[in-house]
């Protein structure tokens, strides 16, 4: 039976629903259902769509307000709090994949431009896919996260760069290069300064009273991110630089939340349209040597990819662990690669195939990599034995700072927000606190008076022995993992400490997990304590139950 107009539309959508549901039971990112949805419904599948129309012009959209959204998140002051480190490994990962991945492309006989295409492809990750798994799992406060999401945002800001470069090289007219490029940084610089004078005289008077109504604010939002890429493309550049400067424009402003958060729910479901065209544009002509070069580039993103990070940590000092968690996150190409190499298709640089391989690579890795991030930690548990061999940072030297070897009776691991406060409070009560974190930037910023702060692991069973165990009255864990408090506690047994032990946890199944383990004191559990003394000091507000208290004032 054939279908037309809504009924097809319809029946689309409920493909796509019903395989998106299979694949949030599998725990697999949409992307992957949505690419697949696109191959059944295209024609090389049943031939319900075709690539042109309403569909291509759904899933531009979808590209706008994706890079619309990117940009106003985009967050520098996070590339400075996490370091050098985000920006080193961002650009150094970025640098090692394509000369690598290009290497592999050029054995496997691909021509000079479709290699480049291919490795560059293979260097960006999903800050999608990678937020919403660390998110999931609560690791976008630790340190890996951190440090994750940093270089992500510096992945972010070079494939924005390329795709410009790509442009500008795809507009060349063969007379002059030299002019070429001159025009067209001079567009560049007209579209940055006319972007430039609405940010400064015009979009804050515009969305004071803009914002006055939230449905105005988004309509709004969709169309300045829509009319910025369509003077960005007149002006020769692609529609995704123009959403993306759109979104920057407004990054400063106070509605930026409001306008991100509304705007979200918009975006997923016009991807769902972009993933749905790329799945139906994809040709498999040569799908036997397209499987066989996809595997190998598959796995350079899966293994390759997460070593390069773990050895540009490594090399600057930072637990091998940390490097290999937050290596763990690259293991895969994102929704960018897709959309880079559809860019490098219309400028006529590559083939549909090298897009179908492009694509192909990403099925693979992402879903690969969903599985490698969920279950991290089991997977370095395994591996630690080899990776501990790379770790360069000296704990003993670490453990020792001037001060170091005074008494301490309370020993604290982690310096994050309660931990910190924890170590404030009990320095204060007169205790003697020395304070372990394996983020060296924290260490390097203790400035708590009695409060010393040196680096080290709490799953290091080596590490205790630097400590003064048999002075220390307390040990206490302000870290919020299960298997983290575990091999704390073994370790501790194992070397015989008599004192007491508070480990903390973040759900109810945790807290009775530790307190089933021998030799755990106390478990702490602040989100259950903020929650009873808000509730109290909500009480001393509201008075009794049905009453007032006169005037209807409290104190917390």
């Amino acid at each position: 039976m054939e279908m037309h107009g809504f009924a097809l539309f319809a029946a689309v959508l409920a493909l796509a629903a019903a395989v998106g549901l299979v694949a949030t039971w599998l725990r697999q990112p949409l992307i992957v259902a949505f690419i697949g949805v696109g191959i059944l419904v295209g024609p090389t599948g049943v031939g319900w769509v075709e690539t042109e129309g309403t569909l291509e012009l759904l899933a531009q959209l979808g590209i706008a307000v994706l890079l619309f959204l990117v940009g106003l998140r985009l967050d520098l002051h996070l590339i400075r709090t996490t370091g050098p480190i985000a920006l080193a490994t961002g650009l150094g990962q970025v640098v090692f994949t394509s000369v690598i991945g290009y290497l592999i492309a050029i054995a496997l006989g691909m021509g000079t431009v479709t290699a480049i295409y291919v490795a560059v492809a293979l260097t960006f990750s999903s800050t999608i896919i990678i937020v919403k798994l660390l998110s999931d799992k609560r690791e976008l406060e630790q340190l890996h996260g951190r440090i994750a999401v940093g270089f992500l945002i510096v992945q972010d800001i070079v494939v924005v760069l390329v795709m410009i470069t790509l442009t500008a090289v795809g507009q060349q007219s063969g007379d002059s290069v030299a002019s070429d490029i001159a025009g067209v940084f001079a567009k560049g610089l007209g579209l940055l300064a006319g972007i430039a004078v609405l940010m400064r005289w015009v979009l804050p008077w515009l969305l004071h009273r803009v914002a006055r109504s939230q449905e105005l604010l988004v309509l709004f939002g969709v169309a300045y991110a829509v009319l910025v890429a369509a003077v960005s493309d007149w002006l020769g550049f692609s529609t995704e630089v123009g959403a993306f400067l759109a979104g920057v424009s407004l990054a400063t402003t106070p509605y930026r939340d409001a306008l991100g958060a509304r705007l979200v729910s918009l975006r997923d479901f016009l991807l769902l349209f972009f993933f749905l065209e790329l799945g139906a544009r994809l040709e498999f002509t040569n799908a036997g040597q397209q499987i066989t070069e996809a595997v190998i580039f598959s796995v350079f993103v899966l293994v390759g990819n997460p070593l390069i990070v773990v050895a540009i940590m490594t090399l600057m000092r930072y637990p091998v662990r940390v490097g290999f968690l937050a290596g763990l996150t690259v293991a895969q190409i994102s929704e960018f690669s897709l959309i880079l190499a559809t860019l490098g298709l219309s400028l006529g640089h590559i083939t549909g195939a090298t897009v179908s391989l492009i694509t192909v690579v990403g099925l693979i890795t992402i879903g690969g990599s969903t599985y490698l991030i969920y279950y991290s930690h089991q997977i370095y548990a395994r591996l630690e034995r080899w990776l501990s061999k790379l770790d360069r940072t000296d704990r003993r030297k670490a453990a020792h700072p001037a001060g170091a070897h005074a008494d301490h009776d309370v020993i604290l691991y982690g310096l994050g927000r309660f931990g910190g406060l924890l170590a404030t409070e009990l320095a204060q009560a007169g205790h003697r606190v020395l304070a372990v974190d394996f983020d060296p930037h924290r260490v390097a910023r203790n400035d708590r008076p009695g409060v010393t702060a040196v680096f080290g692991s709490a799953e290091d069973v080596h590490f205790l022995e630097s400590l003064s165990l048999s002075r220390a009255r307390c040990v206490v864990s302000t870290i919020p993992l299960l298997d983290t408090n575990r091999a704390l506690l073994h370790a501790l047994r194992h070397h015989e400490y008599r004192g007491r032990t508070a480990l903390t946890a973040h759900t109810s199944r945790d807290a009775e997990a530790l307190q089933a383990e021998p030799g755990a004191d106390l478990v702490l559990r602040p989100f259950a304590y903020a929650a009873s003394s808000a509730a109290e000091a909500l009480r001393n507000l509201l008075g009794p139950a049905g009453g007032s208290d006169g005037d209807g004032r409290g104190s917390a």
